[in-house]
C-alpha cells in the first residue's frame, strides 16, 4: 500500500501509523497524544487553508498543526 502524509488522507478515513518523521521533540509530543508507528488512527476533520487537522486515537478526539500532520506518514486501510 502507499505511505502519504495524514495532511493527504481522507475525511473520515481510518489509516494505520507507519513513520514519524522529525527529531525527539515531535516524536515525544505525538506520543504523549497516543500517535506512535503502529497505531490506528481515523482523520475526522481539517481545514482548508492548512489549519488543524483532528483525529481519533483510541476513543480520543485530538488535534494536530498541519505541520506536524505532515511528518505523521500512513497507511490506509
Amino acid at each position: 500500500m502507499k505511505h502519504i502524509p495524514l495532511t493527504q488522507l481522507g475525511e473520515k478515513q481510518t489509516a494505520l501509523v507507519k513513520q514519524i518523521l522529525g527529531g525527539h521533540a515531535v516524536e515525544n509530543k505525538l506520543e504523549a497524544l497516543g500517535i506512535r508507528p503502529g497505531v490506528s488512527i481515523v482523520k475526522i476533520s481539517s481545514h482548508f487553508w492548512r489549519g488543524p487537522i483532528t483525529v481519533m486515537v483510541g476513543l480520543a478526539k485530538v488535534a494536530i498543526g498541519h505541520g506536524m500532520a505532515e511528518k505523521i506518514i500512513v497507511e490506509a486501510i
